[in-house]
């Protein structure tokens, strides 16, 4: 596979690349640009963070688990290419200076690069960009006042890359999806790479051989958001910022649980599509998806089928797909806002759920009138609470019917116990999760992020 890309603004050209070799380890072994560290080496810490740019803008990354091949036609930025051709450095690289913003320095060139991109961006939401970075030595607030300095200084000239032209495209990266359908129709063994935020962990953790790969960064038709009176459609290839930033104001609560959904970085390259499409039990899209209703859109060659969500996951890594068929969008009623969503998880930002819940109760003249419950990590599955919505359909909304309610998760979930929540725990954490729905609605304060004494 042969592509072209640039690198701190130079032409890059490489021939007969592995399609899974990432970015961080040609960085470091073939280019010497041994700036750019490996931590965990799964995306979780930061350390790797580089900026790519391309005709959408720039955007922070975790080069650990980006592969080559999804750098085609765009532009990337190291550490070493955050200062100018001239030696000035970045405004981001004087500010941590100035105000102390490394110690040890293993993880400051990902911290570096984190800001760089947020800078160019204009972000300022600092704890938020900066949540996909980790350090044991600064705590973090050196680093914060570091960000919150350089915002007064304009972006640096340099840093601003465009796309570099390409000549030609390899059949591996498919521009559109019926391009996709064609191809995979053909290799249907193939494994298909979206944004390589869990695909990629297979390759340094598990060191699994997954030629013959297919990508689909490319197919800008997959990056579509349909908004109307009637539905609310994500193409597969929505990154989760993109969907984050949407359900904003439609979905708030929804919204926010996408902002604790990884990282920037992970955001910025893992795709609802993607997330739908491992089956995975603790996914955090499928649960709120699901409480909304929504369907999934398949598309194998040129045969196209939709099936409600909830189905398509059948048992613990098998779900509902051909040889060959891929998730081509998702899509779900336009509604009066009713979801609450709730992820617990051990680390606030940038963890896995223990338990993700989410509710979707509508209230008429006080009686319960529709209900969609579903969670994460109660099952195999992403899987709906069917005895739970069934003890509320139709009653009063009052606390005793939320309390006669509660046994019913007993009947819906046998959840398991493993490293983050005995099965126990999983269970009364998810009756909370609906008192806890009641007395939000009731406007009784119940996040611990905006309780004082």
């Amino acid at each position: 596979m042969n592509i072209t890309f640039l690198l701190n603004g130079e032409t890059v050209e490489l021939e007969d690349i592995d399609p899974t070799a990432t970015l961080l380890d040609w960085l470091r072994e073939d280019r010497g640009l041994t700036g750019t560290k490996e931590g965990c080496n799964e995306g979780d810490c930061g350390a790797c963070t580089v900026m790519v740019s391309d005709e959408d803008g720039a955007k922070a990354v975790n080069s650990c688990i980006m592969f080559l091949p999804q750098l085609h036609g765009k532009a990337v930025r190291t550490v070493e290419g955050a200062s100018g051709p001239d030696g000035d450095a970045h405004p981001v690289q004087k500010t941590m200076v100035d105000l102390h913003g490394s110690q040890c320095g293993f993880c400051t060139p990902g911290f570096v690069m984190s800001m760089v991109a947020s800078h160019t961006n204009g972000a300022t939401d600092h704890d938020t960009q900066l949540a996909g970075n980790l350090c044991r030595c600064t705590g973090y607030a050196p680093i914060i006042r570091a960000a919150e300095a350089a915002e007064a200084h304009p972006v640096p000239v340099w840093v601003k890359d465009k796309p570099v032209s390409i000549q030609s495209t390899p059949a591996r990266l498919p521009g559109s999806s019926d391009e996709l359908a064609k191809i995979y129709s053909e290799n249907p063994d193939a494994t298909l790479v979206a944004g390589a935020t869990d695909v990629g962990l297979w390759v340094t953790k598990q060191l699994r051989d997954l030629d013959p790969v297919i990508f689909l960064n490319r197919c800008e038709d997959l990056k579509e958001i349909t908004i109307n009176d009637e539905e609310i459609r994500f193409g597969a290839m929505v990154d989760m910022n993109r969907m984050g930033d949407a359900l904003a104001d439609l979905h708030p609560s929804y919204a926010e649980m996408v902002r604790r959904y990884a990282s920037v970085q992970v955001r910025n390259a893992a795709t609802v599509g993607g997330n739908i499409a491992n089956g995975s039990p603790i996914g955090d899209n499928p649960p709120a998806l699901i409480a909304l209703g929504a369907t999934l859109h398949l598309r194998k060659g040129d045969a196209r089928r939709s099936i409600l969500l909830e189905e398509f996951f059948i048992d613990y890594g098998k779900q509902d797909r051909a040889p060959g068929e891929f998730v081509e969008a998702v899509s779900f009623p336009r509604q009066a806002d009713r979801l609450k969503c709730y992820k617990l998880s051990k680390r606030f930002d940038q963890d896995i759920s223990a338990v993700c819940g989410c509710f979707n109760i509508t209230v008429t003249n006080g009686t319960v009138e529709q209900v969609r419950v579903a969670f994460g990590g109660m099952a195999g599955t992403p899987k709906r609470a069917t005895a739970v919505e069934a003890a509320l359909t139709g009653q009063p909304w009052t606390r005793e019917t939320i309390n006669a309610a509660l046994p019913a998760f007993a009947e819906d979930y046998a959840p398991m116990t493993d490293m983050r929540a005995s099965a126990t725990y999983r269970l009364e954490t998810a009756k909370a999760m609906l008192v806890r729905y009641y007395n939000e609605d009731q406007g009784k304060l119940s996040n611990v992020l905006e309780v004082s004494a």
